[in-house]
């Protein structure tokens, strides 16, 4: 029974170090955005395959996901980006997008449970979402972008 405690207590402690490393790993970025709640209902998604989000994952109540308007996936919420939600304190991730009409807008997924939906409503909150910090170049003591989406030219085809 004792080294069954010790097994146990080693696995908490070696979890808990691994999971303070990937935060350490993280630039945390906050915005203001407009968010909503949404269901795995045919009504709010598709008649056809209501647990199914638009990049092909499975929808199951307890999940923690979200969607986001499309503008926000080229400002750096993209598939899979982990979110810290005001008011929530779990850990969010994107895996979900939103039609293109809507702008500044997060929809947190809620499971089958409208009428919690219903009571979230819609709320301006703050949000932040994870940048690796090795993704980030440092330019003026401030963010300025990642080192795959700055474009570099090479000599032969820099103008002069």
């Amino acid at each position: 029974m004792f080294q069954k405690k010790n097994i146990i207590l080693f696995l908490l402690l070696l979890t808990a170090i691994s999971c303070k490393e990937e935060e350490d790993e993280y630039v945390w970025i906050a915005m203001k955005v407009t968010a909503t709640a949404y269901n795995s209902l045919p009504s709010q998604t598709s008649y056809v395959h209501p647990g199914i989000t638009a990049w092909g994952d499975s929808l199951k109540p307890g999940m923690k996901y979200i969607a986001v308007s499309r503008d926000l996936i080229i400002k750096g919420l993209k598939y899979n980006t982990r979110v810290k939600i005001e008011g929530f304190d779990d850990v969010y991730i994107v895996k979900d997008k939103m039609h293109h009409r809507w702008r500044n807008k997060i929809d947190i997924y809620m499971g089958l449970d409208k009428e919690k939906a219903l009571e979230w409503g819609r709320k301006k909150i703050e949000i932040q979402y994870a940048v690796k910090k090795d993704s980030l170049v440092n330019k003026d003591n401030g963010l300025e972008t990642t080192k795959k989406a700055k474009s570099k030219r090479s000599p032969k085809n820099q103008k002069e």
